[in-house]
């Protein structure tokens, strides 16, 4: 079936952390920017620094959607941010909502995140520890930031783990709550401010881990190993984020059968239950485009 993703508003697709745009040939929305490309709809994919807050990461997005909207003559953009990116999504339509039509939420961590809480405690503040995991952290963030040609954009490793804790989310929400659900495991207000907000996630499911995937990717078995350190949400989590934990707005989907890199097309498994991750990016900007955006 011939899909029409023709939307409004140029679309920008946001990565999270010790994300990228492009390193050499390798571009980390590729199949996901060509299909809505194909589909009829204007892509971009924002630089944002791969280790740093949500704040920073915002204002660098809130420049570089400024700058989207000068090269297409658009007055909104619509936001689709993965993991940490939706949070950078959030900030920047709560701080200029004038700019943005809608933002959507792919397997964000808009309460915070149990596995950040887990390495937050393992790394005692002040000690050899923190300041190792820092420093290779943030090493880590400059090397992709020079092999993706992006050497300027500061990193900082423990504010990035800082803002993904649940209290650190949670002083972030305080801040910024459009769009949030006001009871746990709820649906928010799609509308708020003229921005229509959006979610959808999913969990890691019985059948394949006992199916033992990790060792068919081993970026699967990395998702089932960190899934364990989930206690409020056992067995409903995408291996970084809580299934509740990433609602927002419109809550298209948070049980779809993917995990958090899945979520990204990011992973060598097969095709979960025919479900299709590029398939569902391509779907969700037809209902932009369905709803005017």
């Amino acid at each position: 079936m011939l899909r029409n993703a023709t939307t409004q508003y140029p679309i920008l697709l946001i990565h999270g952390l010790f994300g990228f745009d492009r390193i050499g040939k390798v571009e980390l929305f590729h199949d996901v920017k060509q299909a809505l490309r194909s589909a009829g709809a204007r892509v971009f994919i924002p630089h944002l620094s791969a280790t740093q807050s949500n704040e920073v990461r915002g204002d660098q997005l809130l420049a570089q959607i400024e700058r989207v909207l000068e090269g297409t003559g658009a007055h909104q953009v619509n936001l689709i941010g993965h993991s940490q990116g939706a949070l950078a999504a959030r900030y920047a339509a709560a701080i200029a909502p004038e700019i943005v039509a809608s933002v959507t939420s792919v397997s964000g961590p808009n309460h915070g995140s149990e596995l950040a809480d887990f390495l937050r405690k393992a790394l005692t503040p002040g000690r050899l520890p923190e300041h190792v995991a820092a420093t290779v952290a943030t090493l880590f963030a400059d090397f992709l930031s020079l092999l993706s040609g992006h050497q300027r954009l500061p990193q900082n490793a423990i504010a990035a783990l800082n803002a993904l804790t649940t209290e650190g989310v949670g002083a972030f929400n305080d801040k910024y709550p459009q769009g949030l659900p006001k009871t746990w495991g709820g649906k928010g207000r799609e509308l708020v401010n003229g921005v229509r907000y959006y979610s959808w996630s999913g969990t890691l499911q019985g059948d394949l881990l006992d199916k033992g995937l990790g060792a068919v990717s081993p970026l699967h078995g990395f998702l089932q190993a960190f899934s364990r350190y989930f206690t409020t949400e056992a067995e409903q989590n995408d291996g970084m984020v809580g299934r509740y934990s990433s609602h927002l707005g419109k809550v298209i989907r948070s049980d779809y059968p993917l995990d958090h890199l899945d979520s990204l097309c990011q992973t060598a498994g097969p095709l979960r239950k025919g479900i299709d991750p590029i398939a569902l990016y391509v779907q969700h900007a037809e209902r932009l485009r369905n709803a005017g955006l």
